[in-house]
């Protein structure tokens, strides 16, 4: 099916759902739209610092959000106010569904922080993929979800990690 991409410098917005509910609804601006990848900027979302000890998201910070139309991943560059990297957080999700201007990804519990230096690869979250009981009810998405994982995790230990995946 033909996808007509997004124009650089449109507003959008992004959903995040997780288990059929909506978690977040937030607006973005289009960075760049291939058919494929739909990249788009954000500030973080939240008026509060989240820290999860590896890495704080807070006020001030920059997200620079990648989502395929044919991937089951997405991954966000989380810089600070300053612009300086603090890394990639990423998120095993479906593929993107885009309609009109809206960006939905469904996360699968499944994510991977990748830190700016590379020095640091952390799988996140397989306690809760393993209670979502998306094994038993669709097998096909949690194996490729892990795949998914699995291929992430590869890419973030190799000399320039995530950075030529996403062209830089």
């Amino acid at each position: 099916m033909p996808t007509t991409p997004l124009p650089p410098g449109a507003p959008a917005s992004v959903r995040l759902v997780k288990a059929g509910r909506e978690k977040v609804t937030y607006p973005a601006t289009v960075v760049a739209d291939d058919g494929i990848r739909v990249t788009v900027t954000a500030p973080w979302s939240l008026p509060d610092v989240r820290d999860f000890g590896f890495v704080r998201f807070e006020p001030g910070d920059v997200f620079t959000e990648h989502y395929w139309r044919d991937r089951w991943y997405a991954i966000k560059e989380v810089r600070d106010a300053r612009g300086v990297r603090k890394g990639w957080y990423c998120d095993i999700a479906r593929p993107v569904v885009v309609a009109g201007t809206a960006l939905t990804s469904e996360d699968l519990d499944l994510d991977l922080w990748v830190s700016a230096d590379g020095a640091m690869v952390l799988r996140l979250d397989e306690d809760e993929f393993a209670a979502s009981g998306l094994a038993a009810s669709d097998p096909e998405a949690a194996g490729r979800a892990v795949r998914a994982l699995d291929e992430l995790e590869a890419l973030a230990g190799r000399d320039g990690g995530l950075a030529p995946l996403l062209g830089g």
